[in-house]
């Protein structure tokens, strides 16, 4: 291959690449909370990927691609900063918590209200519209209840992982995995199962 071949390849590549830094940076603020943190995570996944493009065998999309790399980045940012964030359930959500639960369930348990229809729940994942309400849903989340469901929903890590990174009990983090559940939930209802769809 001609040299100058090659270079036009990498610069393809370098915009290819470049073209894809809004949507990282949103995931990345999405999972940390945190705009410089997000942001350096950002910056290091498109290191990574311009420092190795090689690496970037074609076997999934280059979106794809970049989104397993910026996960890594951001579990190590995760493990880096965890110092810095308190995870400590905060007494205020544990008060509003207890006031959600005690107006969603009835004493024996079974839901006080039944929930709206969510229809075809995987034809909806299908629909960007989803994805953006469940992005704003997932923002709205307390800080440590939004960082504990992303760790274990969308960086897939494991709950023993979870625990261990973070210094917490396995009941402590069920039982904040399903606050961030409930509230999840409760936004998705409002937001986007209960709005009249167009026929």
């Amino acid at each position: 291959m001609h040299p100058s071949d090659t270079d036009t390849d990498n610069g393809a590549f370098d915009q290819q690449i470049a073209l894809h830094r809004d949507y990282l940076l949103r995931f990345a603020r999405l999972q940390l909370r945190n705009d410089a943190w997000a942001e350096d995570a950002v910056s290091e996944t498109l290191l990574a990927a311009l420092a190795r493009p090689q690496a970037f065998e074609r076997r999934s999309q280059l979106k794809t691609w970049l989104v397993g790399i910026l996960k890594h980045k951001v579990i190590d940012a995760l493990r880096q900063q965890c110092r810095e964030v308190s995870l400590s359930s905060n007494n205020d959500d544990a008060g509003a918590d207890h006031l959600m639960d005690q107006a969603m369930f009835k004493p024996d348990g079974h839901f006080a209200e039944q929930p709206a229809n969510w229809g075809n729940p995987e034809q909806e994942l299908g629909s960007r519209q989803f994805f953006a309400v469940l992005e704003a849903c997932a923002s709205k989340l307390p800080a440590s209840q939004g960082r504990l469901f992303l760790m274990r929903e969308w960086l897939e890590l494991s709950s023993e992982e979870i625990c261990k990174e973070l210094g917490l009990t396995p009941t402590n983090l069920y039982v904040q995995l399903h606050r961030a559940r409930q509230r999840l939930r409760e936004c998705l209802d409002l937001n986007w199962f209960a709005r009249p769809k167009a026929l």
